[in-house]
């Protein structure tokens, strides 16, 4: 194999990456910082993407990529969601097991990105209706691997993969887990009935 054809088919697996985060409706910037494209050569992707494909518009969001890690945690549902994606981001190694002591650039690779796609591409096949954009989980593998807010827990009742806010003081559980310890707590016997 020559050194050329070895560029070509990088070259190649950008583009495809790219492709494949266009159609999970990324930001410009989130494209660039997987692939190493330039942001010309994205726009011109996208324009050759939905103009020759013919395919219905992708939308094409602007502004800041989302940035609140209490996004994760303002409902069960989207808690349960995010435990269900965590589980398929480390199951294929996106998210590396204790986090990335050089940052989050040493993880934004083709090969994570593409691993990145088949695990939202799984999250997406599970759960119906799902709350959790691409850009959502790319900041969510962000957030894993800086670990500043969340990490990768472990269920103190059935052991399952959970997302935990570090400032937490409450054990971490799943939501089964915990819905079923709400129901099994007794009363307080202090409480005065009227």
């Amino acid at each position: 194999m020559r050194v050329s054809d070895d560029r070509y088919s990088r070259d190649l697996q950008r583009l495809n990456l790219a492709m494949r985060f266009i159609h999970h409706e990324a930001r410009t910037q989130t494209i660039r910082a997987w692939t190493g494209l330039t942001d010309d050569r994205i726009r011109k992707l996208y324009r050759t993407y939905v103009s020759e494909a013919g395919a219905a518009a992708v939308p094409r969001h602007r502004g800041k990529s989302p940035q609140q890690a209490a996004y994760f945690s303002r409902t069960p549902r989207l808690q349960l969601e995010t435990g269900t994606l965590a589980s398929y981001l480390s199951m294929l190694n996106v998210v590396p097991p204790h986090g990335a002591r050089e940052g989050f650039r040493s993880v934004a690779s083709i090969a994570r990105g593409q691993a990145l796609c088949e695990a939202y591409e799984m999250y997406r096949s599970v759960v119906r209706c799902a709350q959790i954009s691409f850009e959502h989980a790319v900041f969510l593998v962000r957030a894993l691997c800086q670990g500043d807010e969340l990490r990768l827990g472990n269920c103190v009742d059935c052991d399952s993969v959970v997302v935990v806010d570090r400032l937490s003081l409450r054990d971490s559980r799943c939501v089964p887990c915990s819905a079923a310890s709400a129901r099994r707590e007794p009363a307080n016997p202090n409480r005065r009935v009227a």
